[in-house]
């Protein structure tokens, strides 16, 4: 397991039967790794009592999101049985990770996978109730990508701007653009296909993408990215199929990055490496806060309608990642 090559910096903690290791609404500091025992977290409902959202046995890791940034826990967690576990600090990670120590580079990646299969998860769940935005399927000609046109205006001059490029430097920068290249597509280009297998990633420069989602025979429209946003990186980085469809919501300018490429810079442990992790993991959290608020959405809706089943549900799926930015807890 790759958190456990973080054990050198973390710290042995214990707790009785009963004894709490992190309450609902206090501030995040780093992740759990349970050695030993058994714990369950749990959220205190609005209309009072208790939801368990998860539980957590021995290897079991809890917390790995507050490694990224800081957070608020959004349930509480406690011992049902004696527990031995270690806990790594924010803060020491970082440190780990601005050294590019190779342990701390091994679970930044483990933890894109992580924060990825919580995406996933969530969004299955929320394409899994029926919605107002919920549409027939719009057609429209797939656009053949090794055919775009190169942009006619100096789209290098927008980089530095891009919240992606945050922390680059001009050097690193130029490393992500030589493996890219710059096309331009019209408005209303199908991009790629849910289904399709996914040969490149692409960061938006100017212009939208909107990412749609298929549920039986209907289309509903989960993102739009504007500039600055990578479309399609985690089936690139996966080597697996796209989850979803995109197209040019608007006349749009995007660098395209081949995945081999993509994927053997972003493994490299390069400086460049560590920006191009960190900006996946800010776009993963971005993601993350759009779902959860459409999961908070459902929730009140379920809960207006009487549904107890479907909020309880929805309420598992929601305070069940334990740590969420501050802006994630609020929305809820």
């Amino acid at each position: 397991m790759a958190f456990a090559s973080l054990l050198p910096i973390s710290r042995a903690l214990s707790f009785k039967r009963g004894e709490r290791l992190v309450r609902q609404g206090e501030g995040s500091r780093g992740a759990f790794v349970i050695h030993s025992g058994r714990a369950a977290a749990e959220v205190a409902l609005p209309g009072g009592g208790m939801l368990t959202v998860a539980e957590f046995g021995a290897g079991d890791v809890f917390g790995e999101m507050a490694l990224v940034e800081r957070g608020v826990c959004s349930a509480s967690v406690s011992a049902i049985t004696d527990v031995e576990a270690a806990f790594v600090e924010r803060e020491d990670f970082r440190a780990l990770v601005a050294s590019r120590d190779s342990s701390a580079l091994e679970v930044q990646r483990a933890l894109t996978n992580v924060l990825a299969g919580k995406l996933r998860t969530l969004n299955a769940k929320v394409r899994s109730f029926p919605s107002a935005e919920d549409r027939a399927p719009s057609e429209a000609p797939m656009v053949d990508l090794a055919q775009a046109k190169a942009p006619a205006f100096d789209w290098r001059a927008f980089l530095p701007l891009l919240r992606f490029f945050e922390g680059f430097d001009r050097r690193e920068i130029d490393e992500v653009v030589a493996i890219a290249r710059p096309i331009e597509l019209p408005r209303g280009a199908w991009i790629f296909a849910a289904g399709e297998p996914a040969t490149s990633c692409l960061l938006v420069v100017r212009g939208a993408i909107e990412v749609l989602a298929r549920n039986g025979r209907l289309e509903r429209r989960v993102a739009i990215a504007g500039p600055g946003e990578l479309v399609g990186y985690l089936a690139a980085l996966d080597n697996a199929k796209h989850a979803a469809s995109a197209r040019a919501r608007e006349r749009t300018t995007l660098l395209e990055l081949p995945a081999e490429r993509f994927g053997t810079l972003y493994g490299s442990g390069s400086r460049t490496s560590v920006r191009l992790q960190h900006a996946i993991h800010a776009s993963l959290l971005r993601s993350l806060t759009r779902t959860n608020h459409l999961l908070a959405r459902l929730i009140s809706h379920a809960r207006l309608t009487d549904a107890a089943r479907q909020a309880a549900e929805l309420e598992s799926a929601l305070h069940g990642q334990i740590v969420r930015s501050d802006e994630n807890v609020n929305s809820s």
